[in-house]
């Protein structure tokens, strides 16, 4: 007999221990455009990288890096997109279903098939999909 886990059983493990241990907590959307981390070690917050999208904001005259593709909310303040040449991106990223979300260290995020909303405890987050991103 060969036993086979579904990936939200996996998903599930992986969440019911981050309380007892800081863990960074890697997950995408289902169709896997969005790729998301929320980080629960020395510095807690959120954060989604876009595979593709149309920028919603306009690249800062100083950033030399990639923009538009990645969005971060810490535990404190706004949601705010990311000047950034590294990513979040995991292949072996747990899928999160559309209508469900993780929460860790004061940060939630929320898949849903407008996009995927990460927030912290006050409120602010950032809502980013293909065709538009918002910070709040």
């Amino acid at each position: 007999m060969v036993f086979v886990r579904k990936p939200i059983l996996m998903f599930a493990a992986v969440l019911s221990s981050a309380p007892a241990m800081a863990q960074d907590i890697s997950f995408r959307s289902p169709t896997g455009n969005i790729h998301c981390m929320i980080f629960t070690g020395s510095y807690t917050g959120a954060r989604c990288d876009l595979s593709q999208f149309k920028s919603s904001y306009k690249r800062p005259a100083d950033c030399d890096l990639d923009f538009g593709y990645a969005f971060e909310v810490g535990a404190q303040g706004k949601g705010e997109p990311l000047c950034a040449g590294d990513t979040v991106k995991d292949p072996k990223a747990v899928v999160l279903d559309y209508g469900h979300s993780v929460s860790a260290g004061g940060m939630t995020c929320t898949s849903a098939k407008t996009g995927m909303t990460c927030k912290n405890r006050a409120g602010h987050g950032f809502t980013v999909a293909r065709a538009k991103q918002k910070v709040f």
